[in-house]
């Protein structure tokens, strides 16, 4: 990633307003956010901590069908509300440059955290998903670099329910985002 890319897109949404906005996967993305909960003390402490600096701003791309943005989300905004950190949604359509700038494994995936000081510039990212469940996803991209491929729909769609599996049937998986964020955070 480029060190000295510069965010500044506007106002981007609110959370709120990405939530009102949203045509599709709105109870899923409520429930997630309602079922948060602090793994630890520690953690929300950190981000209680983060009220102090004020020179930090986040950015989302996000967009309202993407399974991981409904899951992921929610988990990020918990932690940041406590934190002070002025937080804007970007829908992923109407911010395709920026999206280009932060491919996963070469293609576009969602959600993409970007964390900025206040003149815009990019001090780090987050994303698409807990490194855990992704693991899948790095493992097929690597073994699987021709698409045509009789047999690359069927790993495909192999790795897509791996990657479900991994985010288990409970919540816990935010748990991981909290301490990959505070990782990334702790850095700058």
């Amino acid at each position: 990633m480029n060190k000295s890319l510069n965010v500044q897109h506007g106002q981007g949404l609110s959370a709120q307003s990405f939530f009102e906005a949203m045509t599709k996967n709105q109870e899923k993305y409520k429930a997630y956010y309602d079922q948060f909960q602090w793994g630890n003390e520690e953690d929300r402490t950190f981000f209680e901590s983060l009220n102090n600096r004020d020179d930090l701003c986040c950015y989302i791309l996000a967009a309202d069908w993407c399974g991981d943005v409904i899951r992921n989300v929610p988990a990020v905004l918990r932690a940041l509300e406590i934190s002070g950190i002025p937080t804007k949604i970007l829908i992923q359509e109407q911010h395709m440059d920026l999206m280009d700038q932060f491919l996963t494994l070469g293609g576009r995936a969602i959600p993409i955290v970007i964390f900025t000081d206040t003149g815009g510039f990019v001090l780090g990212h987050w994303g698409p998903r807990p490194k855990y469940v992704q693991e899948p996803m790095v493992k097929f991209k690597q073994e699987n670099t021709d698409k045509e491929a009789t047999d690359y729909e069927e790993k495909l769609q192999a790795t897509r329910r791996e990657i479900v599996a991994r985010y288990g049937e409970d919540t816990q998986y935010q748990q991981w985002i909290i301490t990959e964020l505070r990782d990334l955070i702790s850095t700058f």
